[in-house]
């Protein structure tokens, strides 16, 4: 799931708002190179709000890829770092149970409800829930936008909003592509089961099936800055 990524300046981008750039020049990531040239960011909510610049994070989301907003992020989740380079290969996955779990990289493997990315590599569970707050987002193509996770209501439902005119699609990540998968019934599930020639997954496509496994397919945005408290 690494990248590269061309930040536009958040200064520019995220215009009549203020950020405070704190990330170190040069700082990148491994892999892929996505360049986000012409960056644009579409209105913003109004009231002045500062962002400061953030090192790559990466938010698992789940919405209809057309809509502007919606419910449901109290099920988005957040990796705070790449999960990718960190991940496990598939004919790996006898030596992780072995190890009880723990990862060369030291997150720990659950049988009952793993995640794949596009390269067949077991990877971390993001964090659940994604926090409420404001998070500049971008798929690395042409569009960042402000993406705003509302605390959830008192059944556990959060809303989340992207600034006018911006699609959950406009600002995936196309290239990272992430499923979580869980037993479908009292069968097993395991990534043992997956077919490694069915990876790498191409760009937007769908993750593989892995039988006896219930699959839930989510979006990957890349987070690039958050808003200052």
């Amino acid at each position: 799931m690494a990248v590269f990524v061309l930040f536009a300046s958040l200064g520019q981008a995220v215009q009549g708002q203020t950020v405070q750039d704190q990330t170190a020049q040069g700082q990148t990531l491994q892999e892929q190179s996505v360049q986000a040239q012409s960056v644009s960011v579409q209105d913003q909510p109004a009231g002045p709000t500062s962002f400061r610049r953030v090192a790559p994070q990466w938010i698992a989301a789940l919405g209809d890829p057309e809509a502007n907003s919606g419910t449901g992020a109290e099920r988005w989740g957040l990796w705070q770092q790449d999960p990718g380079p960190r991940g496990v290969k598939l004919e790996y996955c006898p030596l992780l149970t072995a190890a009880n779990g723990v990862a060369p990289a030291g997150w720990r493997y659950d049988a009952t409800d793993w995640w794949l990315e596009e390269h067949g590599l077991i990877m971390e569970q993001p964090v659940f829930p994604l926090p409420a707050g404001r998070y500049v987002v971008t798929g690395g193509r042409t569009v960042q936008a402000v993406l705003t996770v509302y605390p959830a209501d008192s059944e556990g439902h959060a809303r989340w909003e992207l600034s006018s005119g911006v699609r959950l699609h406009d600002v995936t990540h196309l290239p990272c592509r992430a499923a979580r998968y869980q037993a479908a019934g009292e069968g097993i599930c395991s990534p043992e089961q997956a077919d490694q020639q069915q990876f790498p997954v191409k760009p937007g496509a769908v993750m593989p099936e892995v039988d006896g496994c219930r699959k839930q397919d989510y979006s990957v945005l890349i987070v690039i800055g958050v808003a200052v408290q």
